[in-house]
């Protein structure tokens, strides 16, 4: 790999070790402050995200090590440098965190997939990592959308843009529930 594409693709890397470090303290965040019936079922989903996103991040800073780069994960270089505002929602009942949460993880996943793109001619190493950091993010999507599915395959939290519109949509649908 060239110089040139090193310098490339570390800035890449460095924003998405920005975003899951974030994703990984939303998440505590999301454990500490849930509460209502489903307390305890999404609570205790919430943590084995947090160690596979921490395991992302490690993933990632070591790659910016490894192409010569210098991986910057203080707190002040992730609020320096993020291109999104902080997690919105506190305490608030499971329904409503998880509405949030897929907000948060289509935003992720959706540049997720595009440093994947970018990285597919300069990078491909670079390129299966993050196409495996995916395959998890994915995943735990889906967790939190099977909460959010109707039966029929309405997503609650369709059509909203900001996380407290997603909150309140999937709670509204929620009361409508059993």
């Amino acid at each position: 790999m060239t110089t040139q594409d090193s310098a490339a693709v570390i800035p890449l890397l460095q924003m998405r070790l920005h975003a899951l470090n974030d994703l990984a303290l939303t998440l505590k965040h999301i454990h500490w402050n849930v509460v209502g019936p489903h307390f305890i079922a999404v609570h205790e989903m919430i943590d084995p995200q947090v160690e596979q996103v921490r395991a992302m991040t490690d993933d990632l800073a070591e790659r910016i090590s490894t192409l010569g780069g210098e991986p910057h994960g203080t707190p002040g270089a992730l609020v320096s440098d993020r291109t999104w505002n902080d997690y919105s929602i506190g305490r608030a009942e499971a329904i409503e965190h998880l509405g949030a949460l897929d907000l948060v993880y289509t935003s992720v996943i959706e540049e997720h997939r595009a440093a994947m793109k970018a990285t597919d001619e300069p990078d491909p190493v670079t390129q299966d990592m993050l196409i495996e950091q995916l395959r998890g993010l994915e995943l735990f999507q889906w967790f939190v959308r099977a909460h959010l599915e109707s039966s029929g395959g309405q997503l609650s939290t369709a059509g909203a843009s900001t996380e407290r519109k997603a909150a309140a949509q999937a709670a509204e649908q929620a009361r409508g529930r059993p």
